[in-house]
């Protein structure tokens, strides 16, 4: 089985700058056989404590914002039904995983793939390995926000560039060495170690 032609979801979230952070706002983008789809699922969601200044000018988005939005559990069913159990992307996704796990505590994605991790092992001996550097740097910005209609730090557009950053280091990987350097990016894989090209 060729894990890089599965599909996953890339799944983003932003928080409300609490310690540890809530969920305010969620989008998850299916990749599937190295392609970008057209399911894509997003939610604000209203935390219980209020949204920080401090990240309000990161993402944008206001206690006006999420007021009528719904809570985490009114949502975490179809969180659960499209990625429990499932294969997800992330840039940094141990940030993902905890805030998930944290709000939906049954949540258990089976393949949590680093795409800071694989940019690393790919593109290596870079200044930066942001998202936002990253998405510039080889083109992929401007098509996430051609796809989403918006920009970094809202979460659907960094899932969707998540998606795209994912396709484009794992389509420049010898087909040979996919399946090693994706198990090597899998968080949740206990036998990962470091892997260099």
């Amino acid at each position: 089985m060729d894990l890089s032609r599965e599909t996953f979801w890339a799944v983003d979230v932003e928080g409300n700058g609490a310690t540890p952070p809530e969920i305010v706002e969620i989008a998850i983008v299916e990749v599937r056989d190295l392609m970008l789809e057209q399911r894509r699922l997003e939610w604000l969601v209203k935390p219980q404590g209020q949204i920080s200044p401090r990240v309000t000018r990161i993402h944008g988005i206001t206690d006006e914002d999420v007021a009528r939005s719904p809570d985490i559990e009114e949502i975490a069913d179809d969180i659960m039904t499209w990625t429990s159990e499932g294969k997800i992307l992330g840039h940094n996704v141990k940030v993902e995983v905890d805030a998930i796990t944290r709000a939906i505590p049954e949540w258990r994605p089976t393949v949590a793939i680093d795409t800071l991790k694989l940019a690393r092992i790919a593109l290596p001996g870079r200044s930066s390995y942001s998202l936002e550097n990253l998405g510039s740097d080889l083109g992929l910005s401007e098509i996430a926000a051609r796809e989403s209609g918006k920009r970094h730090h809202s979460a659907l557009f960094d899932s969707i560039l998540t998606g795209l950053l994912f396709i484009r280091l794992v389509s420049e990987l010898p087909e040979g060495r996919r399946q090693s350097v994706l198990a090597n990016c899998d968080i949740l894989n206990s036998n990962q170690g470091e892997l260099r090209l």
